[in-house]
């Protein structure tokens, strides 16, 4: 039998170091480091805590139009993903 299942938190605080935290994940399975991070970030935070991210990204000069091995972007990655278009409107934001 099952035991109970855990609660989903949904109002944990992300701070700025914690943010920050994802631009040192290091890449494995060939991709770009610039590409991990991106893909990392997308994955684990809310849209308004990856727009901070997005802010230190790119203040550290990482590429955010790095491509994975198969030479996609994460933005054509989620695209098409149910919440995927906001992550993208937060790229475009960076270059109108």
């Amino acid at each position: 039998m099952a035991g109970p299942s855990q609660p989903q938190v949904t109002d944990e605080v992300w701070d700025d170091d914690r943010v920050k935290s994802f631009l040192a994940l290091e890449p494995y399975g060939g991709d770009s480091a610039d590409f991990h991070v991106l893909l990392k970030a997308y994955r684990g935070m809310r849209t308004a805590d990856f727009e901070r991210f997005l802010t230190f990204f790119v203040k550290a000069k990482r590429n955010v139009d790095a491509t994975d091995t198969q030479g996609r972007t994460l933005w054509q990655i989620v695209q098409n993903h149910r919440q995927g278009q906001d992550f993208v409107a937060l790229r475009n934001a960076l270059n109108p």
